[in-house]
């Protein structure tokens, strides 16, 4: 499995201060789960667009990330490998970003095992819900296109409504069909979060909560939310996803600070077109929050040429 390569601190801050743009992405999805791109055009695409560092974080799934591995070395780019994990806390869907400098190893091979289950099962919920609503052999059309034999998810079959003529877009279909509260947002059997960060944690990985701002919590539920993930082993938020209310961004780093927690970036990139694009972000405000790229788990791999595969597992789990 590939290892983060080249000079972090050559090239990223070791703070954060106000209005600067950073060549980072550290979050972003292809092919493998449900992005638009291939892992070889993503990596191409945020060359093209001036990264220097990103991480492929496809959902519950590191598949790609060999295949982006080998693009990111012709390319001249920094790789974290990584995923983004499905967890559960007080009842509420709440993403982690697992970032793995060591590749896939540990209990993280079984937990995305388990991860591929939960979303084989929900897709097949998914898929009876929607054929009673009006759109016959859902399972299938949701396949043709995804394309390949991953598991589905709910992006899949919003391509197939749009389709198949039932809804005019994208965006109309989880308006009507499939997004929050709708019949086809079903809520599989995900971890609890302290299991999933868990397994990030014993695996080498560092685990980075995942746009804190977007699951509708008030501060202090945000503030909870933080402590069941430090519990658990967690330690980066993402300060910054996508386009943000610049004070709640601002409120967000106060709150990372009071939390010691790490800051990390990321624009959460499907499909071009979109609101996001790789490297597309609100501005970071200046905060005493460290980069997550400052984290002994990644500060460590500093020093690895450009483009080197891991030799090894890492041996001691700081």
């Amino acid at each position: 499995m590939p290892l983060l390569p080249n000079a972090l601190a050559s090239v990223l801050p070791t703070a954060f201060d106000a209005d600067q743009r950073y060549s980072v992405d550290l979050h972003m999805h292809s092919t493998a789960s449900d992005g638009a791109l291939s892992p070889t055009d993503l990596v191409t695409l945020c060359a093209g667009r001036g990264l220097t560092h990103m991480a492929l974080t496809d959902h519950d799934t590191m598949e790609g990330v060999e295949e982006a591995s080998r693009a990111a070395q012709q390319a001249g780019l920094c790789l974290v490998p990584g995923c983004e994990l499905s967890t559960r806390w007080q009842g509420i869907n709440i993403h982690v970003v697992a970032l793995m400098p060591g590749g896939l190893q540990g209990p993280m091979i079984e937990g995305l095992e388990q991860q591929r289950e939960a979303r084989i099962k929900r897709a097949e919920v998914i898929a009876e819900r929607l054929e009673k609503m009006g759109l016959p052999n859902a399972l299938e059309k949701a396949r043709a296109q995804a394309g390949g034999d991953r598991p589905l998810g709910r992006p899949d079959f919003a391509r197939a409504l749009v389709a198949e003529g039932v809804v005019a877009d994208w965006a109309g279909a989880f308006k009507r069909y499939l997004g929050s509260g709708k019949k086809g947002d079903v809520k599989a059997h995900w971890p609890e979060i302290s299991e999933a960060v868990g397994w990030v944690v014993a695996s080498g990985g560092v685990a980075v909560l995942a746009h804190p701002l977007r699951y509708g919590l008030t501060r202090r539920k945000r503030g909870l939310l933080m402590d069941t993930f430090m519990e658990a082993g967690g330690q980066g938020v993402e300060l910054v996803s996508g386009q943000q209310n610049p004070d709640a961004t601002r409120d967000l780093a106060r709150q990372l600070v009071e939390w010691e927690l790490y800051a990390s970036l990321g624009s959460d990139f499907h499909f071009p077109g979109s609101h996001a694009a790789p490297g597309s972000m609100s501005p970071v405000p200046r905060t005493a929050a460290p980069p997550i790229w400052q984290h002994p788990r990644l500060a460590h791999l500093r020093d690895a040429p450009s483009g080197m595969l891991g030799a090894k597992p890492l041996n001691k789990l700081s």
